[in-house]
């Protein structure tokens, strides 16, 4: 690996290792889908995303991450990241994120989506296929050598057509052997992200998380956590893990199930 101004670039035997983690985390993820509906205790699917990751010989990064108590997030309508399983039953008309990361073999693959539970509201659909947009119109607007900038540039251009905010506190990141290294993946446009280029090799996530109204975030105090919208309304997220190539930017944790590009979430 390279160190320094380009951060950390894989080689192509580390790239094929990224392969492999982010192939399964997909796997994991279309595992999870169809337990995904009302009634669903957030808790249970909890264990069986710690389950099928153990049975197949991997680790969940999310647990015991500087003290994380679960082995992914589930974060429910208002909640925005960092959601703890608990007790909690799904109900008709909720939206839930599930964020899951595994270790394989010593190397990270990271990616959430948002789910819809039962029919929804126009308001719940709109901010998710915002969110799902967001990040497609992400990774499309990047080619090798791009700036990390023109990620925020696409996703904010993308959530000002609904009016809706776009998180700033939380942001991807480089992953790897590290489950949160260099470079930060900020979702609008920063100086410092227009600073930094995304080198063929580099592997990051990207993750925007798309609020129904204002961009501010409050953090859960009772569980150093859980992070909500401040006016507690909606908010959704999508996240894939991606390794730029020469070529450009290639998706490392697409699923076989789930929404691809230009999917259209409907009741």
């Amino acid at each position: 690996m390279l160190h320094g101004r380009r951060h950390l670039q894989l080689v192509d035997s580390e790239r094929d290792s990224m392969r492999k983690a982010c192939s399964f985390n997909a796997q994991l993820m279309d595992f999870i889908r169809p337990y995904v509906i009302p009634g669903a205790v957030t808790e249970e699917l909890d264990r069986l995303i710690h389950e099928y990751t153990l049975d197949h010989g991997h680790k969940p990064a999310c647990l015991g991450y500087h003290g994380f108590p679960k082995s992914c997030c589930t974060s429910v309508n208002e909640v925005i990241c960092h959601g703890i399983p608990g007790s909690y039953a799904l109900q008709e008309g909720d939206i839930v994120n599930v964020d899951i990361t595994s270790i394989v073999d010593g190397w990270h693959g990271d990616q959430s989506e948002t789910f819809l539970i039962g029919k929804v509201s126009d308001d719940a659909l709109r901010v998710t296929q915002c969110a799902f947009d967001s990040l497609h119109l992400a990774i499309d607007a990047i080619k090798a050598e791009s700036r990390v900038s023109e990620i925020g540039h696409a996703i904010i251009a993308e959530a000002k057509k609904y009016d809706f905010g776009v998180v700033e506190e939380y942001v991807g990141h480089g992953l790897g052997r590290r489950f949160h290294q260099d470079p930060s993946i900020p979702h609008v446009p920063t100086g410092a992200a227009n600073s930094v280029k995304l080198y063929p090799g580099i592997c990051f996530t990207i993750e925007p998380m798309i609020n129904l109204g204002t961009k501010i975030t409050v953090l859960d105090n009772s569980d150093g956590w859980t992070v909500r919208t401040k006016d507690g309304k909606l908010s959704a997220q999508f996240e894939h893990t991606i390794v730029m190539t020469e070529d450009g930017p290639e998706i490392l944790t697409d699923t076989k199930d789930g929404p691809q590009k230009g999917h259209k979430f409907t009741n």
